[in-house]
């Protein structure tokens, strides 16, 4: 038990510090607030001009769009004109061809008639030549009988000559 006796005792606790006036940490918090006012001034401040900055650029982009919205309805209606008087001289160029093609088939047509009536003309070339030419040997023949000529005694002699030679 003597060795317990001889640790020393812990200290006593502290005791209450002297009085001390609270003004500076007061101060502290009425500065703490004053500047927190200041800084909220400060931003509602930046906020109101950052607020008609935005609104300013607002209209000015509602007026861009505006006038943008105008330009390309000015612009869809001379399209829409455009593409109407395309259309138009389409159809007309259509109708234009249509009647152009019916020429053509009718020419085509033309010729081919031209073409038959060529070669029925060429085939038959050396039949109407000599018919012709009989036709107007009697042509001559009868104006000769009605001149008063007689070409019975002739006929005779062809026929004789014909007999001589055979070809009868």
């Amino acid at each position: 038990m003597q060795i317990h006796s001889q640790v020393a005792p812990p200290p006593p606790p502290e005791s209450v510090k002297a009085y001390a006036k609270k003004g500076e940490e007061s101060g502290g918090v009425i500065a703490m607030i004053d500047t927190l006012v200041a800084d909220l001034d400060k931003e509602m401040t930046e906020a109101e001009t950052e607020e008609k900055d935005a609104q300013a650029e607002y209209e000015s982009f509602i007026n861009d769009a505006s006038a943008k919205r105008a330009q390309d309805s000015k612009a869809l209606t001379d399209k829409e004109g455009a593409k109407a008087d395309t259309e138009v001289e389409l159809q007309k160029a259509k109708e234009a061809k249509a009647g152009k093609v019916k020429e053509i088939m009718a020419t085509e047509q033309y010729i081919m008639d031209l073409h038959g009536e060529c070669d029925w003309l060429l085939k038959n070339f050396d039949l109407r030549k000599t018919a012709r030419a009989g036709e107007v040997d009697s042509l001559k023949k009868a104006k000769a009988v009605l001149a008063g000529a007689d070409f019975s005694l002739l006929q005779q002699a062809r026929q004789v000559v014909r007999a001589l030679r055979g070809n009868a």
